[in-house]
């Protein structure tokens, strides 16, 4: 019997909950179908700058009685910006849940964003974007998206840039809720020790004053790729060699997961047994594979000194090349079994749990049960491996790096590399 139950309230509105009546927790949130990518590239930087502000004063509370509510409590209270979803919320006791939706409710609906208090995170978040900028492996992947998805919000910087921030209004900001924080736009979800019907009847009262839907620009991927390079003093060089991966709903999804645990997932992996066990290449590499509702990114990582360069980019496009031909079915199965591990385990976290549903009900339209996602994972098999092998690597390359780049290849060789 699943534990899952979902409702639409008439505005639009989709409440789910989770029932998990052994732990004495709830983690709850508002999870919004809008980030980074919906912004106009005039104004990127809004939705994040956004999610900051919700918590800086509403018509009820200013901003350090919405920390104190909910901390007095001993509960945790957080939010994230992605590039196609934002989320505020919060995990605390079972009889605190009342609580957790009025401050929700308070947050999304009646924020004011008073002028001192958007010239105050202003500078949080400059100095956000600065510190970021001083992060050799966190700036190069704004590098590689911006490269891969060239002038358009998908790969522009979550964070925005510091001039767009600089002269962000507060009108900008309260117009970009009235447009995007909408019932029809937006879940409430929980997971934990709950009854639905009680939790639905207060998220419909509470939930009452939200902004109507309005319809707005889904602009589409348009996958480039390139070349970014930034020169700078550093003691290691930092790389990423990206691909076109697949979109998040793709029946190729699973495989292509199975693939980056494959090539550069953990302490097993090719990448990190052939790079860093047996060559002492690298401290840092992996592979990660991003899916959007249209598109994904496919990327290897690597930090290394300047001087391993030329040995490090020919040994990770052969570990690249070769892998459909030499994958063994052991390997595989010990990718699958990581899949499916870190599918289950995350159940156990009450905020894994929560989140997980929230956003396969925001990009599918349902929630996801465990069974039906190792259902998926289990049916990767060798062909389907090869197959996604096939599709990612022979497209064109995204390539980012920083740091001492004297001695990295160009691009159109390692291009004619991957080609060979």
């Amino acid at each position: 019997m699943t534990s899952i139950k979902i409702t639409t309230l008439p505005n639009g509105l989709r409440v789910a909950t989770d029932i998990v009546p052994s732990v004495d927790s709830v983690a709850v949130g508002v999870w919004i179908g809008v980030g980074a990518r919906h912004e106009d590239l005039a104004y990127n930087g809004t939705a994040h700058m956004v999610e900051h502000m919700l918590f800086k004063g509403t018509k009820k509370r200013d901003a350090k009685e919405i920390a104190e509510v909910i901390e007095n409590v001993g509960g945790h209270m957080n939010a994230y910006t992605g590039r196609e979803i934002t989320s505020y919320h919060i995990h605390l006791l079972k009889e605190d849940l009342p609580l957790a939706l009025d401050v929700l409710s308070d947050i999304v609906q009646h924020s004011t964003m008073p002028e001192d208090e958007v010239e105050r995170e202003r500078g949080v978040i400059l100095q956000e974007i600065g510190m970021c900028a001083d992060t050799p492996d966190d700036i190069i992947f704004d590098h590689y998206f911006e490269t891969a998805y060239p002038d358009q919000t998908l790969g522009a910087p979550i964070l925005g840039t510091s001039k767009i921030i600089s002269d962000m209004k507060r009108d900008t900001l309260m117009s970009y809720v009235e447009k995007f924080y909408s019932a029809k736009n937006m879940v409430v979800c929980a997971a934990g020790n709950l009854d639905h019907d009680k939790f639905v009847a207060q998220v419909a009262e509470e939930f009452c004053d939200l902004p109507a839907d309005q319809d707005f620009d889904k602009p589409a991927a348009n996958y480039e790729g390139g070349e970014h390079r930034t020169e700078k003093d550093l003691e290691q060089s930092h790389i990423i060699l990206g691909f076109q991966g697949v979109p998040r709903l793709s029946d190729e999804y699973y495989a292509a997961q199975t693939l980056s645990n494959l090539l550069g997932g953990g302490m097993s992996s090719r990448l990190f047994q052939e790079i860093r066990e047996k060559r002492g290449l690298v401290y840092s590499i992996y592979s990660f594979h991003s899916a959007f509702l249209d598109d994904g990114q496919f990327g290897v990582y690597a930090g290394t000194g300047p001087d391993k360069l030329p040995e490090l980019v020919p040994v990770v496009c052969d570990e690249i090349l070769n892998l459909a031909e030499t994958l063994r079915e052991d390997e595989l199965e010990r990718a699958k079994a990581q899949l499916r591990a870190s599918t289950l385990m995350a159940r156990e976290s009450m905020m894994r749990r929560v989140d997980q549903n929230a956003k396969s009900l925001i990009f599918r339209g349902k929630i996801r049960e465990s069974a039906e996602i190792i259902e998926s994972i289990n049916a990767v098999n060798m062909t389907a491996i090869k197959d996604v092998c096939g599709k990612i690597f022979s497209g064109s390359v995204t390539l980012a790096a920083n740091g001492p780049l004297k001695q990295l290849e160009p691009l159109d060789s390692i291009q004619k590399r991957l080609a060979a």
